[in-house]
């Protein structure tokens, strides 16, 4: 099974990130790994998830009335997280090489949101905090239906609506983190995805 993305994609989404700063696409994984991907969130234990908190480092804290999603870290030295992992991986060393954007990390995480689980408005990264440069979103839920709830939300920089994404089996949606407020809107049934971030190791990213 192939597990890089090729570099006619790679270039598309290098011109969007350039032009448009984010992009949605579809269908752009193996739908065998993507199936691996859903079961693996959606058959697990529930005690392998923990509520997902809010902030960074020491200034991390619970708080439901932000966000009431569930969250477990993927393991890359396992499937079929390390699949997933290695498109990632050729996503970084691909807009390293197009952009010069010095990638050097990723993180990534499953979420789970029960019904009337949300995820208020914020941003990924603090604006020249560096932390985190990108952002990728990926969906692994069958047959969703607009009444169903559960939206990503997706706001520009004057904080005007951008897009409205319902979080179809196979959609990667990926955006400069410093740049795009977003939301997850109340869930009516389980809802499962895959978040992660790429980050830098210097002040150099900008193009």
């Amino acid at each position: 099974m192939m597990n890089r993305f090729d570099d006619a994609l790679l270039d598309t989404i290098a011109d969007a990130l350039v032009s448009d700063g984010y992009l949605i696409l579809r269908d752009v994984l193996p739908q065998q790994l993507t199936e691996a991907l859903r079961l693996r969130v959606e058959e697990a234990p529930v005690e392998d998830f923990r509520f997902a908190a809010i902030g960074r480092g020491g200034e991390q804290q619970l708080n439901h009335d932000i966000r009431s999603d569930r969250i477990r870290w993927l393991e890359p030295s396992s499937e079929p997280d390390s699949g997933y992992t290695m498109f990632m991986e050729s996503l970084r060393e691909g807009l390293n090489q197009r952009l010069f954007m010095g990638l050097f990390d990723y993180e990534s995480h499953y979420a789970w949101y029960r019904p009337g689980a949300f995820y208020q408005k914020h941003l990924d990264a603090l604006r020249g905090s560096q932390n985190r440069i990108l952002t990728t979103v990926f969906f692994l839920n069958h047959e969703w239906q607009a009444e169903q709830g559960g939206e990503l939300k997706l706001y520009d920089e004057d904080d005007q609506l951008l897009h409205t994404i319902l979080p179809e089996f196979g959609t990667l949606v990926i955006f400069l983190s410093e740049r795009f407020p977003h939301e997850v809107c109340p869930t009516q049934r389980g809802r499962g995805s895959i978040a992660g971030w790429f980050r830098v190791s210097n002040s150099h990213y900008g193009f």
